[in-house]
């Protein structure tokens, strides 16, 4: 009876994963699973965590909602991973209270913005193969990034191959824009889709014009072959 007693009395927010090690730091509980060649985020983790600790695991991706039920979270490490994919909703339920968010050492070329700006966290984004490109460039503007690894930030590739090996941090502060580069191509494309409806609307024209000269002209030549009204009274 007191084994059952325990067991009512235990919250089912307080379990531990199995591939985990649950512990308290100051009061609050910590989540360990550092190494521990976890392939997914464990669907287990209590919701009463704060620290929760996900770094050196074979993790490849980061779903929607992944985080939604912590929400006591305040610091997550997912570094060194083999993180490539992050959903929009990746960090959903969690943005309020999330102080620290580790992402370095990862295999992230890009990251939907939506997922990063929603967050007051602090983010450390170094030593990823990063395609540096607009998005990444709105993080790195709008984004609290971890001053002490934004230098680590580096283009893995670029549109350009001289910005490849660069800082991303480096590179615009040598005035390069990707947000207006990608404009100016949005605004190229749409002039020659404008010049090609114009084109198409000249050629229109002109066929027009020219299928009524030719038909004008036959009815010309046809009145002209008409006998005349004088050569009839004759």
């Amino acid at each position: 009876q007191a084994f059952f007693c325990l067991l009512l009395c235990v919250p089912w927010g307080s379990s531990c994963p199995p591939s985990c090690q649950c512990t308290e730091r100051a009061g609050a509980k910590a989540v360990l699973c550092s190494s521990r060649h976890l392939e997914e985020i464990p669907k287990d983790i209590p919701r009463d965590a704060v620290f929760l600790k996900l770094d050196a695991n074979s993790i490849t991706r980061i779903p929607s909602n992944a985080f939604r039920h912590l929400s006591h979270l305040e610091e997550l490490d997912l570094s060194r991973n083999a993180i490539e994919k992050i959903d929009r909703a990746a960090f959903k339920g969690v943005a309020a209270g999330l102080r620290t968010l580790d992402l370095s050492s990862n295999r992230i070329r890009s990251i939907p913005k939506e997922a990063l700006l929603a967050l007051n966290a602090k983010l450390r984004l170094a030593n990823n193969p990063w395609h540096c490109e607009c998005a990444l460039q709105e993080v790195l503007w709008e984004a609290r990034l971890d001053p002490d690894s934004v230098q680590d930030i580096t283009c893995h590739t670029a549109p350009r191959q001289e910005y490849v090996g660069k800082p991303l941090l480096q590179v615009l502060d040598a005035g390069v824009n990707f947000c207006s580069v990608r404009q100016r191509t949005t605004d190229v494309a749409m002039f020659i889709t404008m010049f090609g409806w114009f084109a198409m609307v000249i050629v229109y024209v002109i066929c027009y014009v020219r299928h009524n000269r030719e038909d004008t002209c036959k009815h010309v030549d046809y009145l002209k072959s008409l006998p005349s009204t004088q050569g009839h009274a004759e």
